[in-house]
């Protein structure tokens, strides 16, 4: 069967066990049409790029998702119904994502390693405007 991520925002107002609820419903949908659910993930409340439907805040839930065509429209026309969402989206993968999505690995900031010396500025550090004023 085909794989595909699906990604829903749910309300601001909503409590975090309506999410799950919501999570749930669309876990059920996929598995009454002969599909099913490898994982999924809540990012949490997050802040929206713009406002949607006077929202300025959303409920990020994602599921990876194995199941036919016909189970992934049913769960689209579901989604679309429900008024506690406020966006959805389902993209066909190649292949489900191993371990936490990127999303979830996001506090992982520390694999930039260090940086190192630039090699512009000398021991004293940057000049001053003024100092470069006087050479000139």
């Amino acid at each position: 069967m085909p794989l595909y991520e699906h990604v829903f925002l749910a309300r601001q107002d909503l409590a975090q066990a309506q999410v799950d609820a919501l999570a749930e419903n669309a876990t059920k949908i996929i598995q009454d049409n002969g599909g099913s659910v490898a994982k999924t993930e809540t990012w949490g409340l997050r802040s929206l790029a713009y406002r949607i439907a006077k929202n300025r805040k959303a409920h990020y839930v994602m599921l990876d998702v194995d199941a036919p065509p016909a189970a992934i429209a049913e769960l689209e026309r579901q989604t679309n119904i429900n008024e506690d969402v406020i966006r959805f989206l389902t993209i066909k993968v190649e292949d489900h994502e191993k371990g936490p999505s990127a999303m979830m690995r996001k506090g992982d900031r520390g694999d930039r390693g260090d940086r190192g010396d630039r090699g512009d500025r000398g021991e004293r550090g940057p000049r001053r405007r003024d100092e470069q004023q006087q050479e000139a």
